[in-house]
């Protein structure tokens, strides 16, 4: 294999501004057993890791690092499991030769693999994991999750998980118009896990996100992933969400921003005009009669969807534009913020979004009951932004 560097999945978080890391891994499709020995050959410009097995945070594994040095290296790793390769810095080159210890695992890359060879190597490697490469993803699973679905397209399935990514890239403002505004340079790793605790379904954390078994339908079946997908395309949305502006209440709130682009994209109805099956209403319609109530506090008086309407307000008001120049004007700024400085990062939301509307949001985040404190209310003044011509809050999709 011929490595091309990278830059590391810190700097990237870094220049991007995010919360989480993507993932530096490049495939090879090799399996280690638990106990066995690879050997690697390794020359070039710089030395790379190679890595060794699962994540899944619940059960607390991590692939093992093991750095290489040029000529013969012998790895042993008691765990086993799929074998990555990462290198490190932009520019360097590696060459790798896996002379062996290792079993071919059934390995899928998108442009290259056909159904029919993918097929195959299901029935002739009997490795307990598998793996599907594209473009812009890594999809590690279970032997059994992929025998499951081993009749649908996966290149269909990887095309799709692509799509859904260039879509979070441009709520994201990632349109390649300067170094700093360039797609991370990484991969997305999409990964199979046994179980998660309860309360917790798909997750997703520094590297990677993770599907239990009941997701499969949605990740590996093509129709549910582009009719259905809304978990995953949240869990990839939590990769892309920007720093600044995320305190901790609406963490699961801004992610849906990514996931409602991606709806749009294929073409289907957004979650905020779909009736909620006890009520009858659409979030619109449970959430814009509480605006303005006296006492009103938008962290404990709205659900998860009536809560995102505040922020879909603003692409109605001001445009498909409106967060990815967020985003944009955001990675260029950087303002600082520790993780628990709620007031700094509601601070942040309300100066940013103003600053790219071109008008003062302090009545419409009071109208929402959001909570500003009297810093925020005074920089709000000091832009002395004209007031919006329309009210955002007034404004609804559907019925």
């Amino acid at each position: 294999m011929l490595l091309r560097g990278r830059p590391s999945t810190e700097d990237e978080r870094l220049r991007l501004f995010q919360t989480q890391r993507a993932s530096d891994f490049e495939s090879t499709g090799l399996y280690l057993p638990p106990g066995g020995t690879l050997e690697i050959v390794s020359g070039g410009t710089a030395a790379p890791k190679v890595w060794v097995g699962d994540w899944d945070s619940y059960q607390k594994r991590a692939p093992r690092p093991y750095q290489l040095r040029n000529g013969v290296n012998r790895v042993t790793d008691a765990g086993g499991g799929l074998v990555y390769l990462s290198l490190a810095g932009a520019g360097e080159t590696a060459s790798v030769t896996f002379r062996g210890g290792f079993q071919r695992a059934p390995h899928y890359v998108l442009g290259r693999t056909t159904p029919e060879q993918w097929r195959a190597m299901l029935d002739e490697r009997p490795t307990p994991w598998v793996e599907l490469v594209s473009e812009r993803t890594i999809l590690t699973l279970s032997r059994e999750a992929a025998l499951l679905y081993r009749d649908e397209d996966q290149g269909e399935t990887l095309r799709l998980l692509d799509r859904i990514v260039r879509g979070h890239e441009k709520v994201s403002g990632l349109d390649g118009s300067s170094p700093l505004h360039a797609p991370n340079a990484n991969r997305y790793h999409l990964t199979w896990v046994p179980a998660t605790r309860p309360g917790v379904a798909a997750y997703a954390t520094h590297h990677y996100t993770a599907y239990p078994p009941a997701y499969m339908d949605r990740l590996l079946g093509v129709r549910k992933l582009h009719d259905n997908g809304w978990g995953v395309w949240h869990e990839l949305g939590h990769q892309f969400q920007q720093m600044a502006y995320k305190p901790g209440d609406l963490t699961e709130v801004t992610v849906n921003l990514y996931s409602l682009a991606a709806q749009k994209a294929n073409g289907l109805p957004s979650n905020l005009v779909k009736p909620d099956a006890k009520t009858g209403l659409t979030p619109y319609q449970s959430a814009l009669p509480k605006l303005g109530r006296a006492g009103l506090d938008y962290n404990k008086d709205f659900g998860a969807f009536e809560k995102l309407v505040m922020l879909q307000q603003l692409t109605l008001a001001y445009g498909e534009e409106f967060w990815p120049k967020v985003h944009r004007l955001v990675r260029e700024e950087r303002p600082p913020s520790e993780w628990d400085e709620t007031a700094t990062r509601w601070r942040y939301l309300a100066l940013y979004t103003s600053r790219v509307a071109g008008h003062d949001l302090s009545g419409f985040y009071a109208r929402w009951g959001a909570p500003l404190d009297e810093r925020a209310r005074a920089e709000l003044a000091a832009l002395k932004l004209p007031a919006p011509t329309v009210d955002p809050s007034t404004l609804k999709e559907g019925p």
